[in-house]
């Protein structure tokens, strides 16, 4: 009885990685920073992401007496699997930015999340 025991939390223990979320492990740019006029965000994952479940929204956001306002992005994976890449056609110009983004690794569970930064 013990060894099953032993065994069933041994089992457990093994799988437990491999069930784990992707977790985010930095930005291009990093939040909360002020950055020169750019085209592309990156965000770096700690495992290889899903690409047609993953992906992000650019709002130009904080804006004295204007609606935010919904950036055009394509998202799509950089060659590591583990970075989702948001271009826009042309850079950002002066203002705030948050980005919305949602992601999906092999273990099939959606995250999510958002950060802001600052174009000047």
């Amino acid at each position: 009885m013990r060894a099953a025991s032993i065994l069933i939390a041994s089992t457990l223990l093994a799988a437990a990685p491999l069930a784990a979320h992707p977790k985010l492990v930095s930005t291009t740019p990093a939040a909360k920073t002020t950055v020169k006029p750019t085209n592309k965000i990156e965000l770096h994952f700690n495992e290889k992401l899903v690409a047609q479940f993953s992906g992000g929204d650019v709002t130009m956001s904080a804006m004295p007496g204007m609606a935010d306002m919904p950036m055009t992005a394509k998202s799509s994976l950089g060659a590591d699997g583990k970075t989702l890449v948001l271009t826009l056609a042309a850079p950002l110009p002066e203002g705030g930015y948050t980005v919305a983004w949602h992601a999906v690794a092999a273990d099939t569970h959606r995250i999510n999340g958002s950060f802001a930064f600052t174009v000047k």
